[in-house]
């Protein structure tokens, strides 16, 4: 498969009034896949939001990308001129923001904000677009939608709004596609809904997807790859089977073991500490001070692991003292 989408070492964050870096995504590299869905999963506040806002062009004006690239078919798109942005945005990459009420317009009909989309990046007059809203509305599950096109968003559930974003990014068939948490602060029958009406728009289309989440659930369901995050870094990344049954990063495991699933008897597990703030993170590995078996080597206290790719596809950010087992099987 040809790579669609590539992001390397990109860096991003901040400068403080003092002429200081604060640094939130640090020398991330990603790839994604013509046709595959690449799962980004970690805390909140570990990266994964910025480095999609990132790769749009629409990182907030306190935000810079200090260094790295992003390359969407070959195209380089950091440094790339605004106008070029918005021809990609929304026909070629379409974005499912994670919170409906604030990417909808609360004074604008439901169905004109979706036949805008289409406007902007097809030549269709008006009554070709109300036709093409209304079948879109349709395809993600909303009944009545030739009726529920001239209702308000207010008009709407917070289920029904996540699926009109849907529709939305899905308008112009975009060859990738980022959803950032789709299904927060949805009860879990509609969050199954959502995923399920989000899996069949991107079947249809053939596109591939970033998913951005911390429920290993939704992971374990519809990933081909993933990438772990944790302040501001990717730590490890694999096939989906790699990460749940062969997971080698002490950050991944931890995530795992917090599963209800893998707690057996007692009390859900629970990673000990918190995340680093972006403003104090230690000088050697972001997670040393929750990690224990961070005390076996001095390499996790002087200097952040760079992440090291494997033959086999896998790629882990931890010292080789504490990986060394792995390492050798995927030598041999």
């Amino acid at each position: 498969m040809s790579v669609l989408l590539e992001i390397t070492d990109l860096t991003v964050g901040y400068e403080t009034a003092a002429g200081e870096r604060v640094v939130l995504v640090d020398s991330v590299s990603l790839r994604l896949d013509e046709g595959e869905v690449l799962c980004l999963v970690g805390e909140s506040g570990s990266g994964k939001s910025v480095t999609m806002l990132a790769v749009l062009g629409l990182l907030p004006p306190s935000l810079t990308i200090f260094s790295g690239s992003v390359r969407f078919r070959g195209r380089e798109l950091v440094g790339t001129d605004d106008e070029t942005l918005r021809r990609l945005r929304g026909a070629e990459l379409g974005m499912v923001f994670q919170d409906p009420m604030t990417t909808l317009n609360p004074v604008r009909r439901v169905g004109t904000q979706i036949g805008r989309a289409l406007a902007v990046h097809q030549r269709l007059d008006a009554k070709a677009r109300k036709r093409r809203v209304v079948e879109l509305l349709a395809s993600v599950g909303i009944p009545q939608p030739a009726e529920r096109a001239r209702a308000y968003p207010h008009q709407w559930s917070g289920g029904m709004r996540q699926r009109a974003v849907i529709a939305m990014a899905m308008a112009n068939d975009p060859a990738v596609l980022i959803a950032d948490e789709p299904t927060t602060a949805l009860d879990v029958t509609i969050q199954a809904q959502l995923m399920e009406v989000l899996a069949q728009a991107r079947a249809r289309s053939g596109a591939a997807m970033v998913l951005i989440t911390h429920d290993l659930g939704l992971v374990a369901q519809y990933a081909d790859r993933v990438a772990i995050m944790y302040a501001g870094r990717v730590v490890e990344t694999g096939s989906v089977w790699q990460i749940f049954d062969d997971a080698t990063h002490p950050y991944t495991r931890g995530l795992q073991s917090s599963l209800l699933g893998h707690a057996g008897a007692g009390r859900a597990y629970a990673i000990p500490g918190s995340p680093p703030s972006p403003t104090q993170r230690p000088a050697g590995c972001g997670f040393a001070p929750r990690c224990e078996f961070a005390g076996k080597t001095t390499e996790c206290a002087t200097a952040a692991p760079p992440l090291v790719a494997f033959g086999d596809g896998r790629g882990l950010a931890c010292p080789p003292a504490l990986t060394a087992p792995l390492r050798q099987d995927i030598s041999a």
